[in-house]
């Protein structure tokens, strides 16, 4: 899957050390949720059992830690508007 990013999310995510398999992580094994306008991707409970499961294992999973805390936000056009670091727990409502 290559999504589109927009200006803003690919400056965004330079900023933030945040790396291009990410995202596809995100589109693969991530939870959606809806926030404002747009859908938030994020690495929930249930997406990293599926992300564990993607990579093969703990193994797998202990090698992309440093990154299970950022999200992505998708605009309507299915392009990635922003990224960023989780600083609180997410809760959905």
């Amino acid at each position: 899957m290559t999504t589109k990013l927009s200006v803003h999310a690919a400056a965004r995510r330079q900023q933030r050390a945040i790396p291009t398999f990410i995202i596809e992580l995100l589109e693969a094994c991530g939870s959606e949720r809806r926030c404002g306008g747009a859908e938030k991707l994020l690495f929930d409970k249930a997406a990293r059992k599926r992300l564990k499961h993607y990579l093969g294992g703990e193994r797998g999973l202990r090698i992309v830690e440093p990154w299970l805390k950022v999200y992505a936000i998708l605009g309507d056009n299915g392009s990635v508007v922003t990224m960023a670091h989780t600083s609180k727990r997410h809760r959905h409502h």
